[in-house]
């Protein structure tokens, strides 16, 4: 009797007429009587999982060191302080014919800079938490036209008293420092840098940390479905894989609940992603269903049985040799795609019981390049897929 092949979804699959059209559309691609198993309403609960989101408190991360070669904020040794060093010197070759700026009445009338004090502000440099991470050319040349105009600045914010903090008189400018002795007014401009430089940082930071936190929610937000489905579709299986299982039995029940009940009347499976993994499981348990041939396509059933040995009939995998299958597990043929991440061979790790291996059948999409995350889903509307169903399925007829 030519019995349907039953087919699993696999994670995040949460719309069962979507799913029922699917396999209608893999029913018409290979001509075979199909029926879907939906078991998507069992799987992760994300309607609350933002609640577990970071949110935007405006509290800074201070980044870690880099390694070599990273793009983005790197580690201290690398060469962002000559940059700043160049554009201070720079800013103050021009400063007597550049535009007002508004933080001077006029053009400084000595712009000399000692190299003591390029060597202080350097220094300066390396403790900074955030400037000395970044390479960004803008920012760096900015930061020093910021440090050589404080040098040039021909006054300070105003007395002290006046701020509430302990900020600069007037006598502390450009004009009043240089009026004093070599060593004083150094020392005056030392502090000045620093302080600029410090505040400098701090706006810095604020500004890196909040675009951080906007892109961290906007991102979380964005990807929560479907992170949370995937993950979570994982973690509820391995945790609540019953009533999963009970879920595929009753919609072979529903057919014939004689099917894959004993040896000589076996079902046909085809199962997607974690779809595969659950009809594995079910051929190898202890109760097995047993199955006469079984398709996977973006499955993983040799990954989890490495890292996580899957119980019932198996072994666990020593590395050995393969781990021998049940004969409750008949044939089984397993397609991926060579872009999808989530895909796993099983040649390696298994073999049937009449001693020869699973078939690992590798199905390249036309549109490959456009990543795993697309990779994974195209099986369903793959040519190449509904042929090795086909195939494969009319052979498990005996």
């Amino acid at each position: 009797m030519n019995e349907p092949v039953f087919v699993i979804h696999g994670v995040a699959n949460r719309d069962p007429k979507g799913f029922a059209a699917s396999v209608d559309a893999l029913r018409t691609a290979t001509g075979l009587d199909m029926v879907p198993v939906h078991w998507g309403d069992l799987g992760a609960d994300d309607r609350h999982v933002t609640a577990s989101f970071p949110g935007r408190t405006g509290t800074p991360v201070v980044p870690g060191p880099r390694l070599p070669g990273d793009s983005g904020l790197r580690d201290a040794s690398d060469d962002g302080w000559p940059q700043v060093e160049s554009a201070v010197r720079a800013w103050l070759g021009t400063a007597a014919e550049a535009p007002d700026s508004g933080l001077r009445s006029s053009p400084a009338p000595d712009l000399t800079v000692s190299d003591g004090l390029i060597d202080y502000l350097a220094d300066e440099w390396t403790k900074t938490e955030w400037l000395r991470h970044t390479d960004d050319p803008a920012l760096l040349t900015e930061a020093g036209r910021a440090l050589a105009e404080t040098l040039t600045e021909r006054s300070g914010p105003g007395p002290a008293a006046d701020h509430g903090y302990g900020g600069y008189g007037e006598d502390d400018g450009y004009d009043g420092l240089r009026g004093r002795g070599e060593e004083e007014a150094d020392g005056g401009l030392r502090a000045r840098l620093r302080d600029r430089l410090r505040a400098l940082d701090r706006v810095a930071g604020a500004a890196i940390s909040a675009t951080l936190g906007r892109v961290n929610t906007v991102m979380r937000t964005a990807a929560a479905p479907g992170t949370a489905r995937f993950l979570g579709d994982v973690l509820v299986y391995q945790r609540h894989r019953d009533r999963v299982h009970a879920r595929v039995r009753e919609t072979i029940d529903r057919v014939d609940p004689a099917l894959g009940r004993t040896p000589d009347r076996p079902v046909r499976v085809v199962a997607h992603s974690l779809g595969g993994v659950v009809a594995f499981d079910m051929a190898t348990s202890a109760e097995p269903l047993w199955t006469s041939s079984l398709v996977t396509f973006g499955s993983q059933p040799a990954f989890f049985h490495a890292i996580d040995p899957r119980g019932g009939l198996l072994p666990p995998y020593e590395g050995a040799g393969p781990v021998v299958l049940p004969p409750s597990l008949r044939r089984w043929t397993n397609l991926w795609e060579p872009m999808d991440l989530l895909a796993f061979v099983t040649a390696r790790m298994f073999r049937l019981h009449d001693g020869t291996a699973p078939v690992d059948i590798c199905v390249p999409a036309p549109a490959s390049g456009l990543g795993w995350g697309w990779t994974h889903s195209a099986y369903w509307e793959l040519p190449l897929v509904a042929k090795e169903i086909g195939t494969v399925m009319a052979a498990a007829i005996d």
